[in-house]
C-alpha cells in the first residue's frame, strides 16, 4: 500500500478522499463502479421488460427476487471462498462470464425471442456474480487500505453502489427511449468489458499464499453466528433488505401509474442513487465514532420516506422523496460494511462479509412478498404496508438486540 501509517485524525475527518491514496484502490473503485452500472442496468431492463411483457407487479417483483436470490442461498460460500481463493481472480472471472450471456440476451431481444423465463435465468445468473463481487471486493479493499481508511474506503465503496444505480437506471431509461431494449443490453455489456479491462493493471496486495488459511486461522462460521454485536448487525440489514429495499423492481410499475416516460421511469429508478451518493460522502467526510446509531439512523429516515414516497401522487414529489429516502439508505449502506468487516478477526472477514451477503438475501424474500402484496391490493399499498411494517419489527429488533446501537469505532 502507498499509505504505511495512519494519518493524523484531523486528516482523516476532514478527507473523504483519502482512501484513494492507497495503491491501486482507485482503480478497483472504479472497476467497481462500472460493475454496479451494468448490475443496476440490468435490474432496470429486466423489470422495465418483464413490465412491459406481462403488466403483472407479480412477476416484476420476481424478476428482482430471481436476481437478488443466489445472495441468500450463496453467500456463507462465497465468503469462504475469499477467505481461500484469490480474491481478484474472482472479481475478473465474475465480470469476464458477464460479457458474452449479456450479449446473447441484447440478441433475442432484438429478435423478439426473449421470454420471460429467460430473463429469470440470466438475472439469476448475474445475481451470482454479484455474490462472489461483493464477499471478494469489499474483503480486497480492505487488504488495499488497512485499518486506518477503513471507514473511508467503505464509504467510497457505498458511493460507486449508489452512482451505479443513478447511472444504470439513467443509462437504462434513456438507451430505451432511445435505441431500444436490446441495444441497451448491449451496452451493459460493454460495461461490463471495460469494468474487467479497468482492473488489469491492478496486482494482488498480498500473496495468495498469505490468503490460504486453515479453518484454525480464524473463528469458523459456525462461530461468528454466536457473536452477539454480530448478529444484532446482521438483524438490522435483514429487515431493511426485507421491508425497505424490495421496492426497486416495482418502481417502473408505480412510474406508470404517474404517467411517466420511459426516461422519467429511469430518473425515478435512479433517485434512491442520487441520495445513496449524498449520504456516503457525508459519512465519508464525518468517519462518525458512533457506527452502530449512524446505521440505525440511516434506516429510520429511509423508512421515513419510503412512506411518503408510497402515499405520493405528483411525479416531481414521488421523485423528491425516494431521494431523501435514498439519503438515508446512503448512511446505512456507508456504515454496514464496516461495522461487519471490523467486528471480526481479519482471517473471518470473509466469510462475515459471506454471513452479510446472506443477511441482504432477505431481499428476494421481501420483493416476493411486496410482490404477492401488491398483487392483491396495489403496488402503493403494499409499498406502504412494507414501510411501515419495516419501522415497526426494527423498533423491535433493536430492543431485543441493542448492541448494535452502542457500537463505536474503539469497541470495533
Amino acid at each position: 500500500m502507498t499509505i504505511t501509517n495512519p494519518p493524523p485524525a484531523v486528516l482523516l475527518a476532514t478527507t473523504p478522499f483519502l482512501a484513494f491514496r492507497a495503491r491501486h484502490f482507485g482503480l478497483v473503485w472504479l472497476s467497481g463502479l462500472i460493475w454496479h452500472l451494468c448490475r443496476w442496468g440490468v435490474a432496470f431492463l429486466g423489470t422495465y421488460l418483464i413490465n412491459e411483457l406481462t403488466g403483472s407487479p407479480r412477476l416484476v417483483q420476481l424478476a428482482g427476487t430471481t436476481l437478488y436470490a443466489p445472495l441468500l442461498i450463496g453467500g456463507v460460500i462465497g465468503g469462504v471462498l475469499s477467505d481461500r481463493i484469490d480474491r481478484l481472480a474472482t472479481v475478473r472471472i465474475q465480470m469476464a462470464a458477464m460479457v458474452p450471456i449479456t450479449v446473447l440476451i441484447g440478441m433475442l431481444v432484438r429478435s423478439g425471442h426473449i421470454a420471460v423465463w429467460m430473463l429469470y435465468i440470466y438475472m439469476f445468473i448475474v445475481g451470482f456474480g454479484w455474490v462472489s463481487d461483493m464477499t471478494s471486493r469489499r474483503a480486497l479493499v480492505f487488504d488495499l487500505v488497512g485499518d486506518a481508511l477503513l471507514d473511508k474506503a467503505m464509504a467510497m465503496e457505498a458511493m460507486s453502489l449508489a452512482m451505479g444505480m443513478v447511472f444504470g437506471a439513467l443509462v437504462g431509461g434513456y438507451a430505451v427511449e432511445s435505441v431500444g431494449i436490446g441495444a441497451a443490453y448491449f451496452a451493459i455489456a460493454g460495461f461490463a468489458f471495460l469494468a474487467m479491462l479497468v482492473l488489469m493493471p491492478v496486482t494482488s496486495p498480498t500473496p495468495r499464499a498469505a490468503r490460504e488459511k486453515t479453518p484454525s486461522d480464524g473463528p469458523t462460521v459456525r462461530e461468528l453466528i454466536r457473536h452477539r454485536g454480530l448478529i444484532s448487525i446482521l438483524g438490522v440489514t435483514v429487515i431493511a433488505n426485507f421491508f425497505l429495499f424490495a421496492y426497486f423492481p416495482i418502481i417502473p410499475v408505480i412510474a406508470e401509474d404517474l404517467d411517466a416516460s420511459p426516461l422519467q421511469v429511469g430518473l425515478l429508478a435512479a433517485g434512491t442513487g442520487m441520495g445513496m451518493m449524498t449520504g456516503s460522502l457525508v459519512m465519508a467526510r464525518m468517519t462518525p465514532r458512533h457506527r452502530g446509531r449512524a446505521y440505525l439512523a440511516g434506516l429510520v429516515v429511509a423508512f421515513g420516506f419510503l412512506i411518503l414516497f408510497a402515499i405520493g401522487t405528483s411525479y416531481w414529489f414521488v421523485f423528491a422523496a425516494i431521494v431523501a429516502s435514498g439519503v438515508g439508505s446512503g448512511v446505512f449502506g456507508a456504515t454496514q460494511s464496516t461495522l461487519v468487516v471490523a467486528a471480526v478477526p481479519e482471517a473471518s472477514r470473509g466469510k462475515a462479509l459471506g454471513l452479510l451477503s446472506m443477511a441482504i438475501g432477505g431481499l428476494p424474500l421481501g420483493m416476493y412478498v411486496l410482490g404477492e402484496v401488491a398483487e392483491a391490493t396495489s403496488p402503493t399499498t403494499g409499498l406502504l404496508i412494507n414501510a411501515i411494517g419495516g419501522a415497526v419489527v426494527l423498533g423491535a429488533w433493536v430492543m431485543f438486540r441493542p448492541e448494535v446501537a452502542s457500537m463505536t469505532d474503539e469497541q470495533l
